[in-house]
């Protein structure tokens, strides 16, 4: 038995987490030292276009998939691939850097494999719903959607305890109004790719996913379809 001033201050990261961001990073940085030269010779320049052509989400891959009834694996995986490719370095350290501090948070609560599902299927909503509300031909790339998932789970923890305490849970909501407020704010400003729709639908698929996911959801749910 270990004694309470041998253990670390510091929580450790949760596996899936940190397996997450170690596959971002690995993409990311084979991408970057191909753009450099470092790596891959003459042809890696042009690495971070391929993969943006092979993995990135393409709502007009999608409206040719649902028109012809065909549905192949190569772009299928483009609902999951394309969370791992980013436009550039700076997009793709931003995004490791949220996927850290949410996955730690959101990690601690809920299990593994919850907190790998609330990622992906976020980022599978955040996809669709690019696709459907929007009519852009613009690949939609990053970890933002997966990562506005787990927002999502911890917006529910939040909104959950406040709860609990009596205090107004709307206030759960001031960190998801304020990063959507700041991006459509750069939009309006700079201009850009309106992708903040799938961060936002990202958000909801967390935050609803979160009632079954969170430990003991799935008895609370049952126990209420029962009483009615």
């Amino acid at each position: 038995m270990s004694h309470p001033d041998d253990q670390s201050p510091v929580n450790p990261l949760p596996p899936v987490v940190t397996a997450l961001f170690l596959l971002l990073v690995g993409v990311e940085a084979a991408l970057w030292l191909g753009s450099k030269g470092i790596v891959g010779g003459p042809t890696a320049v042009g690495w971070r276009l391929d993969a943006i052509q092979r993995y990135a989400f393409s709502a007009d891959i999608f409206d040719w998939m649902v028109i012809n009834g065909q549905y192949p694996l190569e772009h299928m995986i483009r609902f999951v691939s394309y969370l791992f490719v980013h436009y550039n370095f700076t997009h793709a350290l931003f995004g490791g850097v949220l996927l850290l501090a949410m996955g730690k948070m959101v990690g601690e609560v809920f299990s593994g494999w919850a907190t790998l599902a609330i990622f992906v299927v976020s980022g599978v909503a955040g996809a669709l719903g690019y696709a459907l509300i929007l009519d852009v031909s613009t690949p939609l790339l990053g970890s933002y959607p997966g990562v506005y998932g787990l927002i999502g789970a911890f917006t529910f923890l939040l909104w959950t305890s406040l709860g609990e305490v009596g205090e107004p849970q709307a206030r759960a909501f001031s960190l998801i109004g304020m990063l959507v407020a700041i991006q459509l704010g750069f939009n309006l400003i700079f201009g850009g790719n309106p992708d903040w729709v799938a961060d936002v639908v990202g958000f909801g698929a967390g935050f609803v996913m979160s009632f079954a996911l969170i430990p003991g959801g799935w008895q609370r749910i049952r126990e209420k379809i029962r009483r009615q």
